[in-house]
C-alpha cells in the first residue's frame, strides 16, 4: 500500500511557471524519497507513461529568476544544470 504524503509537504513546493503549476525535480524527488537523478532517469525511461507536456527544462533566465526569488534554490545559482519541472 502506497504511503500517504502530507499535503503540506507538496503545497509549499508548487510553483507557477509559464502559466503551469509545477514542482522542481529536486522537490518532487524529495517528496517521494528518491534521489533526483533516479527520478529523472525513470521519467526518461518511461516517457510513454507521461503526457507530452509532463516536464520541461527551465531557461537560463527562468533559473536565475527562481534563484533570486527563493533562498532554497540558491544551490542552483552557480550550477550548470537546468532543473526539470514536472
Amino acid at each position: 500500500m502506497p504511503m500517504a504524503i502530507p499535503i503540506e509537504r507538496v503545497e509549499n513546493r508548487i510553483l507557477t511557471i509559464r502559466g503551469h503549476r509545477v514542482m522542481v525535480d529536486t522537490d518532487l524527488a524529495e517528496v517521494y524519497g528518491v534521489p533526483t537523478k533516479r527520478l529523472n532517469e525513470q521519467v526518461k525511461r518511461n516517457a510513454e507513461r507521461f503526457p507530452e507536456d509532463f516536464a520541461f527544462r527551465l531557461t537560463p533566465e527562468e533559473k536565475m529568476e527562481l534563484v533570486a526569488k527563493s533562498d532554497r534554490f540558491s544551490r542552483l545559482k552557480h550550477s550548470t544544470a537546468f532543473p526539470r519541472l514536472d
